[in-house]
This record gives C-alpha cells, sequence and structure tokens, in this order.
C-alpha cells in the first residue's frame, strides 16, 4: 500500500516513514499543507497521515479540500493538540481518524490497518486464495498448513495480487504500490520478486498475463 505523510516535523515525518517502509509500506514524505493537497489529490495513495498544525495550508484545509474534490482517501489526522474541539473539528472537515502527540507508533500502525481494512471493505486482515492464507496483521503466509517466509517486499507484492487475487494486476499497480515515488530504478525489479515468490509458493501461483500484468491464483 502506498502512503503519503504530511508532517513539517522533518524527524518525526522521516522516522514514521522509515517505519512504515520497514512495514512494507511505500511511503512518500512532504512537509507542508499546499504540496500535501497537491501530492493527495493526484489520487494515488491507499492512505494519509496528516498533521494538523502545517505551514501553507493547515490540516484541516487539506482535508476539507481534498473531500470537497471528491477525493476518498482515508484520512489519518496527527496533532500535538489535545481537545475534543479539536476531535471534533478534524473529523468534522473529514478525517477518518485522529491521533494525538505523542502517540505510540505501534498505535499508529494499528489505526493504518484498520483504516486500509476498511477501505478495502472487510474487517478481515486475511487474504486468501485457495490454500494460500495472507494474515496481514500478523505479517505471515501459509499454503496449506505450511508457513511460508517471505521478505518485508515480497510480502508487499504478494498482497497486491491477493487482495485482487483472479484478476489481473499491472506491473505499474504492483510499482506503485510497493514501491515509492522517489523509485527511478528498472521497472522490471517486480519480476524479479514475482519470480522469488513462484519459487516460495509454487511456480503455478502466480501467471504472467503478456503485456497486461499479473494474476494470483487459487494454490
Amino acid at each position: 500500500m502506498r502512503l503519503l505523510i504530511v508532517e513539517d516535523e522533518k524527524r518525526l515525518a522521516m522516522s514514521l516513514a522509515g517505519g512504515l517502509t520497514a512495514e512494507g509500506f511505500a511511503v512518500d514524505v512532504v512537509h507542508d499543507g499546499l504540496e500535501g493537497l497537491h501530492r493527495a489529490g493526484e489520487g494515488v495513495y491507499d492512505l494519509v497521515v496528516l498533521d494538523i498544525m502545517l505551514p501553507g495550508m493547515n490540516g484541516y484545509r487539506v482535508c476539507a479540500a481534498l473531500r470537497a474534490a471528491g477525493h476518498e482517501v482515508p484520512i489519518l489526522m496527527l496533532t500535538a493538540k489535545d481537545g475534543e474541539y479539536d476531535e471534533a473539528e478534524g473529523l468534522d472537515t473529514g478525517a477518518d481518524d485522529y491521533l494525538t502527540k505523542p502517540f505510540s507508533y505501534v498505535v499508529l500502525v494499528a489505526r493504518i490497518r484498520a483504516l486500509l481494512r476498511r477501505r478495502g471493505g472487510s474487517a478481515s486482515p486475511v487474504l486468501t486464495a485457495g490454500a494460500l492464507r495472507m494474515d496481514t496483521a500478523a505479517r505471515r503466509v501459509h499454503v496449506g498448513e505450511d508457513e511460508v517466509a517471505l521478505t518485508v517486499k515480497e510480502f508487499a507484492v504478494l498482497e497486491q495480487l491477493a487482495l485482487r487475487a483472479g484478476q489481473v494486476v499491472s506491473k505499474a499497480d504492483i510499482l506503485e504500490h510497493v514501491w515509492d515515488f522517489a523509485y527511478d530504478g528498472d521497472p522490471n525489479i517486480v519480476e524479479v520478486y514475482v519470480s522469488a515468490l513462484r519459487r516460495k509458493l509454487s511456480p503455478a501461483a502466480i501467471h504472467t498475463v503478456r503485456g497486461a500484468g499479473y494474476r494470483l491464483e487459487a494454490l
């Protein structure tokens, strides 16, 4: 999944980006409200982590502008403020959740995963395709009774395929959601990870649809 962090405390922003990248997310970071609005408005993000106190345009206005433009991306607001009024204002502008600084990183990740599951229309963090079972909360993969060890990036690529099991997922879609905005390397990196997944799961697990992308088949 691809996340955008809009946070002017650069040290905090980069710390969050590093942690979330290690969790398997593709993460982009901007440090002011106007840039955050522009980037979030591109429609390529699965979730936005949005600070309230920002230069250029505050988080309330960014959130309200996104909702007014019809963008439904989940928004998790962060603020150093505390109080029912601030929370109500944030939620009234269209935010989906609210977290007050200082916060637990574990809680932040849990809130992000909950919002992403809600957006997907399922309360379950478990994805299945035949005998394949992905527990996205515990970050574990099983084929039948056997657990399969995957790297962070392998897990993220498989998750994109499992979210649309039986459907064709383009290489561009996988790059967009697993690698961050700044990635300018060889797009064939996707093929490397797909090959690794085939070795670990089954050669027949992921079918190549020539000129279109990949389709995860039920094992």
